[in-house]
């Protein structure tokens, strides 16, 4: 390490301390050319991720974007928010992890509509009438009954699913004229 005094390049270190939240490390140095002491900080270099959106645009990942986006399709449903912060950290965490510098915002959007469809189906349906740009109900009423039909296998369809699916189907031929 270059001495900020004399420029020599050979120091010594007398002390390492972790620094600032432990993402640094702080460490005390003596010059071994003029006796002189100085500080260094060393961190780990953080590979900004950008994201590709739908326009080809690029843009600094944004954790609080997604935060806010599953918040609102969260509204009044019991989820905590240790649960969505928990799955935005883990969701940066792979993306880093892959060594990517860029992430398609498809992806992204994906990775949270899947998390939402395991997590709560009310939340799920409002980021889908979002993330999808449904044009009209009967979009929506497909991916309702595509939800309800999904649901119906895995518990076995009872009477309210099969009526519930009935009901949707027949506000869709509606909807059609």
């Amino acid at each position: 390490m270059k001495c900020p005094f004399c420029t020599s390049l050979e120091s010594k270190v007398i002390d390492s301390r972790l620094a600032k939240e432990d993402t640094s490390i702080r460490r005390r140095r003596e010059c071994l050319s003029c006796k002189s002491r100085f500080t260094t900080y060393e961190r780990v270099e953080e590979m900004e991720l950008l994201v590709i959106k739908k326009g080809g645009v690029r843009e600094p990942f944004d954790r609080s974007k997604i935060i806010a986006g599953m918040i609102k399709a969260c509204e009044k449903r019991p989820i905590s928010m240790e649960v969505i912060e928990n799955f935005v950290s883990d969701l940066e965490r792979v993306i880093q992890e892959r060594g990517d510098r860029e992430v398609e915002s498809s992806e992204i959007g994906e990775r949270v509509i899947n998390k939402l469809y395991e997590i709560d189906e009310v939340a799920y349906v409002r980021f889908a009438s979002v993330y999808r740009s449904f044009k009209d109900v009967n979009q929506f009423l497909n991916e309702l009954t595509d939800l309800l039909k999904e649901k119906g296998e895995q518990i076995k369809l009872g009477r309210k699913t099969d009526s519930t699916i009935h009901a949707l189907t027949l506000i869709k031929d509606k909807t059609k004229k």
